[in-house]
């Protein structure tokens, strides 16, 4: 069953802490999964966030840390020595965990933490993880693991495998190396277990196994992982030396924090934000799209500005701009989320950008005629002015072809220039549409007014 935090609930713990009643906070939170202890250190004081963690057993401990969002570990670590950190939660942490965690640190702090671990080893893994980049293969894995010898017996690899195995929570593949540490392979436990005593590794493992190096890019090894349904995944040097694995809970967190930053530069939100930031930072992660809005509107305005005299004369325009503007938008964010979604997932195939043009083009021409097929008819059926119909039809037609192809274009070239094609959507391509989708109707009604 899962746990829901309620104001009861919150209070009795507050007042469990306040009288300093271990056994009570103890049973209180002893059955609880670490990410919903997560939730209760959110609603706590530092001072009794110490406290609460200081009944934890160890390993509850380390896995409550890396659930606590990021603005709440900082501050929970800010109020503890390097040598707590590294006694009472490094030590227990998987080295991945760990350089996670480390990795948020000021280098004095880095310092001062690696020197308190007692495990020379583990120190050792966690400085060579923080080596790499965050968004890369080597800064997303783990060093844990199970490798066997392909030159091995079964006696001797299992006697092994059960030294390795005491470091491991979960061994979802067995890797097989040679004396170099080059990686050859995966081991299936069943074919080790039915194996005889005299049976080498050489004749048992498979030998075609997906890996990548410690340089891939996060997003191209979550796109990896989705693809061939692997749980984990080991990763290799330059010259495939098994440096270590990724396992799925690594590579969901990737897709999440992608999933939210394309959501918020989709939102025309330029930074990495959570509603707990203060208000300076929410300020400047939301002000440059309004700006770029606000030049937008000054932009649609010159161009009503220009056209003044035809909207004097003919004011029922005007009563159109809206739907032209909305319209033009609707469309171009459709077109340009398609797009990204099929960039984002990497199913957006082989074809030319000319082939994913034509096949937009001939989308938006079905639609085009359509919706403004319907605007005709209502037009007709209201009995407007012959000019308005066919100038409000024409231009609708016209701007749902220029915002499909803009909406798809824009992306493709942002990704071809390495450039997060996310920023295509949102604010950007309903500003454009708005000044484009509003310069057709004006001179389109300029021409039809003039001819009709």
């Amino acid at each position: 069953m899962s746990f829901e935090l309620t104001r009861e609930f919150l209070s009795n713990l507050k007042d469990m802490i306040a009288v300093s009643d271990d056994k009570s906070v103890a049973e209180l939170v002893s059955h609880l999964h670490p990410a919903d202890i997560a939730d209760i250190f959110d609603e706590l004081s530092i001072e009794e966030a110490k406290y609460l963690y200081h009944d934890l057993e160890g390993e509850t401990r380390a896995d409550l840390l890396i659930e606590l969002d990021d603005d709440t570990r900082e501050k929970f670590l800010n109020a503890l020595s390097g040598k707590e950190i590294a006694k009472q939660f490094i030590e227990d942490m998987d080295s991945d965990d760990a350089a996670d965690v480390i990795g948020e640190l000021t280098e004095e702090r880095q310092e001062e933490v690696l020197q308190h671990i007692e495990d020379v080893e583990h120190a050792g893994e966690i400085v060579d993880l923080l080596a790499y980049d965050e968004d890369s293969a080597g800064g997303l894995m783990a060093k844990e693991l199970i490798k066997v010898k392909e030159s091995w017996n079964i006696p001797t690899c299992i006697r092994e495998m059960r030294k390795q195995a005491v470091d491991v929570d979960e061994v979802f593949f067995i890797y097989v190396v040679d004396d170099d540490d080059v990686l050859k392979g995966i081991l299936s436990l069943k074919k080790l277990l039915l194996a005889g005593n005299t049976a080498r590794i050489a004749d048992l493992y498979k030998k075609d196994i997906i890996s990548v190096r410690t340089d891939t890019k996060d997003e191209e090894v979550a796109n990896i992982m989705e693809k061939y349904d692997l749980v984990a995944i080991p990763v290799v040097d330059s010259i495939g030396r098994l440096m270590g694995r990724i396992t799925i809970d690594d590579v969901v967190d990737v897709m999440r924090e992608e999933a939210e930053k394309d959501y918020q530069m989709a939102s025309g939100i330029v930074e990495d934000v959570e509603p707990s930031d203060n208000v300076v930072l929410l300020t400047r992660a939301r002000i440059p799209w309004l700006l770029i809005g606000l030049f937008g509107g000054i932009m649609a305005a010159i161009i009503l500005g220009g056209y003044e005299n035809e909207l004097g004369l003919y004011p029922e325009m005007v009563f159109f701009i809206p739907l032209i503007a909305a319209m033009g938008g609707n469309v171009g964010v459709q077109s340009s989320a398609i797009i990204v979604q099929g960039l984002a997932a990497n199913t957006i195939g082989i074809e030319s950008t000319g082939r994913k043009l034509f096949k937009e083009l001939s989308v938006a021409t079905i639609n085009g005629t359509i919706l403004s097929s319907l605007m005709l008819a209502y037009n007709l059926i209201m009995k407007e002015p012959l000019a308005l119909t066919a100038t409000v039809s024409i231009s609708l037609f016209a701007v749902i072809i220029f915002a499909s192809l803009f909406g798809t274009f824009i992306p493709l070239i942002l990704n071809r220039y390495k450039i997060d094609p996310a920023l295509a959507t949102g604010p950007f391509i309903t500003t454009m549409n708005d000044i484009v989708g509003l310069a057709i109707y004006l001179m389109m009604g300029r021409l039809l007014y003039t001819l009709i």
